[in-house]
């Protein structure tokens, strides 16, 4: 699998694998042994949150489950044709009782998505997806928000992917900083 590192160079020095994460699609079909979900689990577990609040829950289906198609049928169809090619899935749900609800639950992704990069698997976030179906299907009770689903397989041949994909299947850059932080009030265009 491509490292970030490989395509992609940080501004001011960081840890490697901030520019060696990255999103990618194509994955080779194969099962993920259970142990290895879990351990991305316990990576988000010890997220930080407001005041050990931990608001996010993670529901998941592994492929070749009864749960999958509860899952996979929630993605828009341009998901679903990469997709088929993942070990599992997991919705990323947040208590909106806490105030930092979305913030909290965005640190648990991030320790889930080193954490199967560090496993060399892909990790892929994804929005497109039904979330008024995800909420009515998966029985996600009010005052729960819906956040963001995510695939995970092992890593497969850019030729697992549909040919439009390929072509768009490497680290992606980020805009310079100066286009991200500003010293004192809100200063962007």
């Amino acid at each position: 699998m491509i490292k970030g590192s490989q395509t992609r160079t940080a501004d001011h020095a960081v840890e490697p694998l901030f520019v060696d994460r990255w999103s990618p699609r194509a994955m080779s079909g194969e099962a993920i042994e259970p142990a290895q979900l879990m351990r991305l689990f316990e990576a988000a577990r010890w997220a930080p949150s407001a005041m050990n609040a931990q608001p996010w829950r993670l529901l998941y289906a592994r492929r070749d489950t009864q749960q999958w198609p509860l899952f996979f049928d929630l993605l828009v169809p341009a998901n679903q044709l990469w997709v088929s090619q993942a070990a599992a899935l997991v919705l990323i749900v947040s208590d909106k009782a806490q105030g930092t609800h979305s913030f909290d639950t965005g640190a648990a992704w991030q320790n889930l998505a080193l954490q199967g990069m560090a496993q060399g698997l892909v990790v892929h976030g994804m929005a497109g997806f039904d979330y008024a179906a995800a909420a009515t299907r998966l029985q996600i009770p009010e005052g729960f928000k819906v956040e963001a689903m995510v695939a995970i397989g092992k890593p497969g041949p850019l030729s697992a992917l549909p040919e439009k994909l390929q072509s768009r299947e490497s680290p992606s850059p980020r805009r310079p900083l100066s286009e991200t932080i500003c010293e004192g009030v809100f200063t962007f265009q």
